[in-house]
């Protein structure tokens, strides 16, 4: 495990005082694990297929909007796009 010595803000402070007791943490450190897993997983999403993205703008410039009977009919329609 890599340890860090870090200079917070004051603003930067209180927002992890509220993390660390709005999810029940023991300390600092695992506020600051959960704010950067949680970024982490915004910021290394896997980009979208071509092929995925050119079938929703084809769904998009049609006229009349696709009704699906389930949310199963609509996966069934993105996975063999």
């Amino acid at each position: 495990m890599a340890q860090a010595m870090i200079n917070l803000g004051e603003y930067e402070d209180r927002i992890l005082t509220i993390v660390k007791g709005k999810f029940g943490f023991k300390n600092k450190s695992q506020a600051i694990n959960f704010v950067v897993n949680k970024y982490g997983e915004d910021l290394l999403e896997p980009e979208l297929k071509p092929e995925y993205v050119q079938k929703i703008k084809t769904m998009q410039v049609k006229e009349k909007p696709i009704k699906y009977k389930s949310i199963n009919d609509l996966r069934k329609e993105i996975e063999n796009a």
